[in-house]
């Protein structure tokens, strides 16, 4: 039995959740619009993306497993904060938690050396987005707060790109996003472009 390529719904599942966030991070959309990017992290970032993780560890695939999973308890306990925690915690505790985050999209960033370019630049884009995001919290800076939404709009083009090149490969059997033979082989089937 052929097992279904759960790299797309995890992409996607960041991708838009990250999008609607970022809107609202750089000033696109009001704050009034958090309860929908709530709904949304609860939903489709957290449940969609954690089960391709989990998905992905079928395949024995353990960046996606590590990556999907993670980020989608990430989108987890960001909606649970908003909804419950937020009004009691300050900036700066906002910060690091920002910052941890940093720090870990900062050692899957690395683990991105070896696989496609689209990876490589989303993980750096999110990293560089949760260090903006953070200043801003810990230094009571609006403006890297601001840059941190554009960044993550970036960030989330790109996932938003690299699920379609994945959906569009299983679909057509191209390749839309070129890469070179020696990591294509290497790379985990779930997360070739």
């Amino acid at each position: 039995m052929k097992l279904a390529n759960p790299a797309p719904l995890g992409l996607f599942g960041f991708a838009l959740t990250t999008w609607l966030l970022s809107m609202v991070n750089a000033g696109l959309l009001p704050g009034t619009t958090v309860p929908l990017v709530l709904a949304m992290a609860f939903a489709f970032g957290g449940t969609a993306q954690f089960c391709a993780g989990l998905m992905e560890m079928t395949k024995g695939n353990t960046f996606g497993f590590t990556a999907f999973c993670s980020y989608g308890a990430f989108w987890w306990s960001f909606a649970l904060f908003v909804q419950f925690f937020a009004a009691t915690v300050t900036a700066p505790a906002v910060g690091w938690y920002l910052l941890v985050w940093g720090a870990f999209t900062f050692f899957m960033w690395i683990g991105t050396f070896a696989l496609n370019r689209a990876l490589f630049l989303i993980f750096l884009a999110l990293w560089i987005t949760f260090v903006l995001l953070a200043l801003g919290n810990l230094l009571g800076m609006p403006i890297c707060g601001k840059l941190g939404g554009y960044g993550g709009l970036i960030t989330a083009i790109l996932a938003f790109y690299l699920g379609a090149a994945e959906i569009i490969n299983e679909a057509h059997g191209k390749t839309v996003l070129p890469i070179g033979a020696t990591a294509a082989a290497a790379m985990p089937a779930g997360l070739r472009a």
